[in-house]
């Protein structure tokens, strides 16, 4: 019995010694055929651990190709969604059954404004996705095939854990600003273009990085907000805006007449065709009376309009507004004070 286990062990013995605990296929074969662990050894590394290592590298090119288009099918399909929220919002508007030409021309989803804001922010969202995702792939990869030629990883993961800490704490501002840059993109809080009011400062956007946002104000100064300071965003450019007018009367005027003009103004600048500053998108409204002032009594009438086109449309209105009230006789207000002379001795 123990005769003849006395050659097994003896081959088992060789053969951990030439090819190690975890022989390699490449190593036993060649062992099996030479009965030499010199060489066995020697073509086992240099045949099997090549071949393992190349499958690791193969595999993870594969995998981070696949993740790619994984990524960049999220992309589409994430502005295509909110393409279709934006739509639906302008479809539900009232008096708006479909979206007449006049919206479509103004470029609010269908433009070319809207296709390149859509394929920027498509392309960052997903170039910045794909680099992480590669970037942990081939890591590993990497730890893998430096496993496989022998090297020691323990050491190695725990000075780069050590060097990974130290980093987090010195660059967590900056973190946090690329963290909040990225939910901004896959919301679409806002892009180059828009109108908003983030808080620390209100503009145009002028360019949007990961890590800052930087607007331009209406007095043409230029501000760079880190994405991280912004807690809130208000952005006046997105799907629809909206004019709103207070003008003020005399007390001695009939409202519900200088309301109607107020209303047939607005439906003339509605229906106007040669006016291409703004489009109003729904029949404008007069709410009737505001305010009831010391000087006057104060109407107001808004005006659903496309995005960023309510100042221009507001300006408009309230020229029309003015020379209708002209020629109706209507008087706007303005501060009076009345003098009383004593002239008793």
């Amino acid at each position: 019995m123990s005769f003849n286990s006395l050659p097994l062990q003896s081959v088992s013995d060789d053969l951990v010694d030439a090819c190690g605990n975890d022989p390699g296929q490449i190593c036993e074969w060649v062992f099996d055929a030479s009965g030499n662990a010199t060489l066995s050894s020697i073509i086992g590394w240099a045949v099997d651990k090549p071949l393992t290592i190349l499958i690791v590298l193969l595999a993870a090119f594969i995998g981070s190709r696949i993740l790619k288009r994984a990524i960049l099918h999220f992309g589409e399909r994430l502005t295509a969604e909110r393409e279709n929220r934006a739509l639906a919002q302008l479809q539900k508007i009232k008096g708006i059954e479909k979206i007449t030409d006049k919206v479509k021309a103004s470029n609010v989803l269908q433009g070319e404004q809207s296709d390149l804001r859509t394929k920027a922010r498509t392309e960052t969202l997903t170039s910045v996705l794909s680099s992480i995702a590669s970037l942990v792939i081939w890591t590993v990869a990497v730890l893998i095939s430096l496993g496989e030629i022998g090297i020691n990883l323990g050491p190695l993961i725990a000075g780069a854990g050590i060097v990974g800490v130290a980093v987090g704490f010195g660059a967590q501002s900056i973190v946090k600003d690329f963290l909040s840059g990225m939910f901004m993109l896959v919301e679409d809080q806002y892009g180059v273009g828009d109108s908003v009011d983030v808080g620390l400062a209100s503009g145009t956007v002028e360019r949007m990085t990961l890590r800052t946002t930087i607007l331009r104000d209406t007095n043409g100064s230029v501000w760079y907000i880190p994405n991280g300071e912004i807690a809130r965003v208000g952005n006046r450019s997105q799907v629809w805006s909206r004019a709103v007018l207070d003008v003020d009367v005399a007390y001695e005027t009939d409202l519900r007449h200088a309301q109607q003009i107020m209303q047939d103004v607005a439906v003339g600048l509605w229906h106007d065709e040669e006016f291409v500053d703004g489009d109003i998108i729904e029949e404008p409204k007069v709410l009737g009376v505001q305010n009831l002032g010391i000087d006057g009594i104060t109407l107001r009438l808004i005006a659903k309009t496309d995005p960023s086109e309510q100042w221009a449309v507001a300006r408009e209105l309230r020229i029309r507004i003015k020379e209708a009230f002209d020629t109706e006789g209507i008087e706007m207000p303005f501060p009076q004070r009345t003098v009383w002379i004593n002239q008793e001795k």
